[in-house]
């Protein structure tokens, strides 16, 4: 008995076309009415009001960046107003009066091998500090012993995965510089000794802040 295979019948490019077009109109039905309310808290159509779905978007987060360095680099285009009369600041907050002197504090640990430590200066958005630290060895001011070290901001009230960082090295024997806050936050530095034995790390800072924070050996 011979059997005939029945061809199977193809679609033509027009039924293709509107499959297509039909799958790419529910994808984009479900992005604009599920998948963005959800998500992200856009509701362009109020379905996703109407459905609970925009309440279950994440609360995002906003921070607000203090750039008291930039701003002036044109400030010789600046127009020279009458004789005898100071030419205008385009960003005046380069200066800042303050009613204290500037605060010193150092602080010096012992850092164990294989530890790791953080010092924060807490301090408030715009305001400035000069800083330095050290690292000696084995009780040796002298000696050359280097750690590695990731000096960053951050704002604990914005949890842990938010941080900016300013310099990150590998191998360390100290570093001086100043910081503007860019943010009101915690600003500072996280050692790891990976020495086989115990290091002394210094920081002094001077400046404007309210707190020096020793998070201790970990």
């Amino acid at each position: 008995m011979t059997t005939t295979a029945v061809p199977t019948p193809q679609p033509s490019p027009k039924k293709l076309l509107l499959s297509i077009a039909s799958a790419v109109a529910t994808a984009l039905l479900i992005l604009l009415l599920i998948v963005l309310p959800a998500e992200y808290g856009i509701d362009y159509t109020g379905a996703g009001k109407m459905l609970g779905l925009a309440n279950m978007a994440a609360p995002r987060q906003t921070i607000t960046l203090t750039d008291n360095l930039g701003g002036n680099q044109t400030l010789r285009e600046v127009k020279i107003p009458s004789a005898g009369e100071p030419t205008p600041l385009p960003n005046p907050a380069v200066f800042q009066d303050e009613a204290l002197p500037p605060a010193t504090r150092t602080l010096q640990l012992v850092l164990p091998p294989e530890k790791e430590t953080e010092i924060k200066v807490k301090m408030q958005s715009g305001k400035a500090i000069a800083f330095s630290w050290k690292v000696a060895g084995d009780g040796d001011a002298d000696s050359d012993d280097k750690v590695y070290v990731d000096y960053h901001g951050h704002d604990p009230s914005f949890g842990s995965d938010f941080f900016v960082r300013y310099k990150e090295e590998q191998q360390s024997a100290g570093g001086n510089g100043t910081l503007t806050a860019p943010f009101a936050g915690e600003h500072g530095w996280y050692w790891l000794n990976f020495n086989d034995h115990a290091v002394t790390v210094t920081v002094t800072v001077t400046g404007y802040f309210d707190d020096l924070i020793d998070y201790g050996i970990h």
